[in-house]
């Protein structure tokens, strides 16, 4: 027990609040100020529980004989943000005082870390963020401190890149965004790759997010090994969007994996030069292809369409190029074949990752380009809380499909 008055922090009154708040110039000093409130602040709140959970108010007369009473305090070491913080807990004579406020081994954090985290993650700048922390707290706080408080993420940012993932993936989609970076005062592109896995029991998840230069079966080798070494054995179906040198790589580390090239990137490859007035007729009739019960149905399709719009046979000679990896979607019914058909779960993800960096037109080097992301997509993944639709369904069909990998 401890009943030293000097371990009880001193309370801050409200005209020695405002008095201070009058003489705060910097991020320093708001700091230091903060520091000082964490401990009075929280000694309210402790003796308040208490008062709550014994009924009465310190030196209240009708709270003897109630069987429990106050029985000191006991000093507790608080770590903060800010700094070590001491507190004085108080005790019951009863014992059964447990604390919400500060729990046994609790680390409190800094508000205002976890802030200017937030707006990061948000795609605010540098900028807006100083701004806005000088408009409505009056803090001035650099940018390069701003630089500094997000750089706390990086180790959390190596440990999920680098967390072991599940065995089998019936599904994975893979896209890219490109970016534009400062390196070597030059700006360059750079592309943020995306792979996107849903397991075996249907719910999402983006495996990781690589920033690379460009694309080839090197690069996408190193990333489907970094995936087997994470703990990936198989992956059923894999739908991309036209990547290069990706069907090479994924033959050496997965080979069974059937690639599904995007349909709906098909489509809009096919219609970008159609002339408006035919848009509507054109698209129509290369419903007939994707939608043909069988590959040779779908063969079929493109030869009538051919014949029917001889203006833009071209068009539909990207279809006979990439048949081998449009055509795997005739081979499953229609429910798995909605899953096949589009990278449109990834898509949204990325439409979502466009929100948050359209701010910043150049990222200073490619660090900052994967910490905005990585932000972002925890904020994204945290609402997918339910396993794709009709999965029992699907997950049957691919269980008689691959019967050898998928035991349900």
């Amino acid at each position: 027990m401890n009943n030293n008055k000097k371990d009880t922090p001193h309370i801050i009154t409200g005209e020695e609040y405002e008095e201070r708040i009058k003489h705060l110039k910097d991020f320093n000093d708001v700091t230091n100020f903060a520091k000082e409130l964490i401990a009075p602040t929280l000694q309210k709140m402790l003796e308040a529980e208490l008062d709550n959970h014994l009924g009465y108010q310190k030196h209240e007369y009708h709270g003897r004989g109630t069987g429990n009473s106050r029985n000191g305090s006991s000093t507790k070491k608080l770590k903060t943000s800010f700094g070590q913080t001491n507190l004085s807990v108080p005790r019951d004579r009863s014992g059964t005082f447990e604390p919400l406020v500060v729990k046994k081994h609790e680390t409190m954090q800094s508000d205002i870390e976890e802030r200017i985290i937030s707006m990061y993650a948000k795609g605010l700048t540098t900028r807006d963020i100083s701004n806005y922390m000088q408009d409505i707290y009056g803090v001035e706080i650099s940018a390069g401190m701003i630089s500094n408080i997000t750089e706390k993420i990086l180790p959390l940012i190596t440990e999920w890149q680098s967390r072991p993932l599940e065995s089998i993936y019936p599904f994975i989609s893979l896209d890219g965004i490109y970016y534009k970076v400062r390196d070597g005062g030059r700006i360059v592109n750079r592309t943020a790759y995306v792979v996107l896995g849903t397991n075996i029991d249907g719910y999402k998840d983006i495996l990781g997010i690589w920033v690379g230069e460009s694309e080839g079966s090197k690069f996408w080798l190193a990333i489907l090994n970094e995936l087997k070494n994470r703990g990936v054995n198989e992956i059923l179906i894999a739908s991309i969007d036209g990547l290069k040198g990706f069907n090479d790589a994924i033959k050496t580390i997965f080979p069974e994996t059937q690639v599904q090239r995007c349909i709906v990137h098909q489509i809009r490859h096919t219609m970008k030069y159609v002339p408006h007035k035919h848009k509507k007729s054109f698209a129509a009739d290369l419903k007939t292809i994707y939608t043909a019960p069988t590959e040779e149905a779908g063969l079929e399709a493109i030869t009538e369409l051919k014949k029917k719009w001889p203006d833009y046979s071209l068009y539909l000679k990207s279809w006979e190029d990439n048949w081998p990896e449009l055509s795997p979607l005739y081979q499953y019914p229609a429910e798995i074949k909605k899953i096949m058909y589009t990278t449109n779960q990834i898509e949204s993800v990325n439409r979502q990752f466009r929100k948050v960096t359209k701010t910043t037109s150049v990222f200073p080097h490619d660090e900052a380009l994967i910490k905005l992301l990585w932000l972002a997509q925890r904020d994204i993944t945290k609402k997918w809380t339910s396993a794709v639709h009709n999965w029992g369904v699907i997950i049957s069909q691919l269980a008689l499909i691959f019967p050898e990998k998928i035991k349900i």
